[in-house]
């Protein structure tokens, strides 16, 4: 990738959290290993057939400190015009939801490959063929799982669950992120529960057992081209079952199971073919739970658990 323009098509600054944000991470270990790094705003993004297309991108700074997390960033205030051309990669960094807003740009995207021969990462065509969490549950070790919006499967699904003595269930949209809209219920007034997420949402719902060995924690590990960069155990806190670490979670290095890896491999093998090359896995009691690839986040924490810069290893 040396040579090439990289532009870090990200939301607006004020969204994120910069000094753990995976995005900033890797765009600065690859401007301090010498490549043309910017940053491109929604603000300043388009794509046109004719005339060629410049961007007002932005020059960053800042420190990657000794647990790699990201001190005195800066967006430069003057804008510089980028030309967009085959020696362009664009980083696809917008955060979820995977909603209309985000499906546009996919779209945009994969026309600047088509149009201008644009490498994006992740590819916008593999993003689109696999939701984060249906393509956990085609696997074997997976999470036994409902989606969809009908009430009657609903009921049959539970029905089955219930038949094995599960008390508690988890209700989530298909396509959110980072534990929102995420709910336990009991088994009375489920139906209730089911509707209501679907209204709210606008669309399915999965529907899990509630895994209690959450509350000894989810796993994280990330993936590039099929290597495993890093993994993390995130333990919730106490009285909490979301392992989130923006919602207070702890987490620290781990060891990936054998066989989970091999499934992890299997996905990734699978999703290399497609232009999905960066990874990251949730794992939640030995089944995998969600395969990110919209966004995949945590790289900071699981640098600072695993005391290397894993931004660092996408050159490799």
């Amino acid at each position: 990738m040396k040579n090439k323009k990289h532009l870090f098509f990200i939301d607006p600054i004020e969204k994120l959290v910069t000094k753990k944000d995976s995005t900033i991470l890797i765009a600065l270990t690859m401007q301090e290993r010498g490549e043309d790094v910017y940053v491109l705003f929604e603000k300043d993004f388009f794509v046109q057939n004719a005339n060629g297309i410049q961007f007002d991108c932005y020059r960053i700074s800042g420190k990657i400190n000794e647990s790699f997390y990201v001190e005195d960033f800066k967006v430069e205030d003057d804008s510089q015009v980028v030309s967009i051309d085959s020696n362009t990669a664009i980083h696809m960094r917008i955060d979820p939801p995977y909603d209309s807003r985000y499906q546009r740009y996919l779209w945009m995207l994969n026309f600047l490959t088509e149009m201008y021969g644009v490498q994006v990462l992740n590819n916008p065509l593999g993003i689109m063929k696999h939701n984060e969490k249906l393509s956990a549950y085609t696997r074997e070790l997976s999470l036994d799982s409902y989606v969809g919006t009908s009430l009657a499967g609903a009921k049959k699904f539970v029905a089955t669950l219930a038949s094995r003595g599960v008390q508690e269930l988890i209700l989530k949209p298909l396509d959110l992120y980072q534990g929102i809209g995420v709910q336990k219920v009991g088994l009375d007034g489920f139906e209730g529960h089911f509707k209501a997420k679907c209204d709210e949402f606008k669309g399915p719902v999965v529907v899990q057992e509630f895994d209690a060995s959450v509350i000894e924690g989810e796993i994280r590990t990330i993936f590039y081209r099929a290597n495993e960069l890093g993994t993390i155990l995130k333990v919730p806190k106490e009285g909490e079952f979301l392992a989130n670490i923006a919602q207070g979670a702890k987490y620290s290095a781990v060891e990936l199971d054998p066989e989970v890896k091999a499934e992890c491999l299997h996905i990734c093998e699978k999703l290399m073919a497609d232009g999905v090359d960066l990874i990251a896995f949730d794992i939640l009691g030995g089944k995998i739970s969600e395969v990110n690839v919209t966004c995949p986040g945590l790289m900071v924490e699981v640098s600072s658990a695993m005391k290397r810069n894993l931004a660092l290893e996408l050159f490799r």
